[in-house]
């Protein structure tokens, strides 16, 4: 699957719970409890399932700030707009630095399934370097 990028820069072919990623009701219920063992998250198996937010559907966060805040501005991405890094995204991308900076050693194979598609902070800068928008942050 190739690279979907979020409004966030969080990756969708890499999250657990994208729509495309889910093949069975184990799947959910495997990425339910491992949502709740790594990150204390307590999402019920039925509602694990997200279309992207670049889709209209069922999405995972439905009240994510970040995501009608993009569209609104007319962008693809937090990449985009002159106010980044703004409080909106920190919801999104402050979890997953503090989650990796107390949790210490993270196996590889948590990291690979439920670490890596979230960290959106070096996605977004590597996008803003390469449409000249670059700022200390």
């Amino acid at each position: 699957m190739k690279e979907i990028l979020t409004k966030c820069g969080y990756r969708c072919d890499l999250c657990p719970a994208y729509s495309e990623n889910i093949k069975s009701d184990e799947d959910k219920k495997g990425v339910s409890e491992n949502f709740k063992r790594i990150f204390g998250f307590d999402i019920a198996p039925d509602d694990i399932e997200c279309v992207g937010c670049h889709n209209e559907g069922k999405q995972a966060d439905a009240g994510c700030p970040v995501r009608p805040c993009v569209m609104e501005r007319g962008y693809e991405s937090c990449a985009q707009c002159d106010r980044f890094i703004c409080d909106k995204l920190k919801t999104r991308t402050d979890f997953i630095e503090e989650y990796v900076s107390k949790s210490g050693k993270i196996c590889s194979e948590d990291y690979a399934m439920y670490v890596k598609a979230y960290e959106s902070k070096p996605r977004l800068c590597e996008l803003r370097e390469k449409l000249g928008k670059c700022r200390d942050m």
